[in-house]
């Protein structure tokens, strides 16, 4: 035989790990090799971030791009991040449907500091007083916010909120129209929230979509990684406000040791 024609039988090193990263990347199709490696660091799988890499692409994992997504032109400002747990909070809505053709809308609440999903409600219908009244469960949980940031919707300019800002003390800010980019940290938490959960999950009905959501929502908070945190959950990032900040809410003027990004 030619040694010219001669190769060797392909040998793929570390098949164990390969293995696991199938196995996270299926049960997580829209998680990158950044986001798989933290999760194999968690169970104490360490190596080089090429070697990560290279086994990632031998595996053929990578996620796909979506198309035909809008991007912002133009310059913008940052939108500073709070140094503390209920300095600010973000609302808005998420639309989706469920079988056969029903829609449905999500109010999502984030935590702007620890980027914790403070709250999420689905419904056929939410007007201002529905939104008043699940704020008002949040606050009894989490705590009373310094203030909340939102859009210019009906439900959030209702008389219902503007007697509930009255009764509570809580500001209110209203982005200026047309410009969602003010409101930042919302919009980036609905991305994740519909590429990870909506694109991902067909809906059968409301109670189904109430119940995805629910672990969705505990996973993003306790299990997930944010590059925000260095690859730490919001959980983590506000228990670790509560034991090293003074007062019942976390409040304090220390700044969580996070860097800039969306998680």
């Amino acid at each position: 035989m030619d040694p010219k024609t001669f190769r060797r039988p392909e040998t793929r090193d570390n098949p164990e790990v390969r293995a696991r990263m199938k196995e996270i990347a299926e049960h997580r199709r829209r998680f990158g090799y950044r986001r798989i490696g933290l999760l194999l660091e968690r169970e104490g799988v360490t190596m080089n971030k090429k070697k990560l890499y290279r086994l990632y692409t031998e595996e053929r994992l990578t996620v796909r791009k979506r198309r035909g997504r809008k991007r912002a032109t133009g310059t913008r400002n940052p939108m500073p991040v709070p140094d503390r747990p209920n300095a600010r909070w973000s609302l808005d809505f998420v639309s989706d449907i469920f079988a056969p053709s029903r829609r449905m809308r999500i109010l999502a609440v984030v935590d702007d500091c620890t980027r914790e999903s403070i709250g999420m409600v689905a419904d056929t219908s939410i007007g201002g007083h529905r939104v008043a009244r699940e704020l008002g469960a949040m606050i009894r949980v989490y705590g009373k916010p310094g203030c909340i940031v939102s859009d210019n919707g009906s439900e959030f300019t209702s008389r219902a909120i503007l007697e509930w800002q009255t009764r509570t003390g809580v500001a209110w800010h209203y982005i200026e129209p047309g410009k969602p980019q003010q409101n930042a940290f919302a919009e980036s938490f609905n991305g994740r929230l519909r590429d990870e959960c909506l694109n991902e999950t067909a809906f059968d009905s409301l109670a189904h979509a109430r119940r995805v959501l629910a672990l969705w929502r505990h996973d993003y908070n306790h299990v997930r990684p944010h590059s925000a945190h260095q690859g730490r959950t919001p959980a983590s990032a506000r228990a670790e406000a509560a034991g090293h900040w003074p007062g019942s809410d976390g409040r304090s003027s220390r700044p969580l040791p996070s860097k800039t990004g969306s998680g």
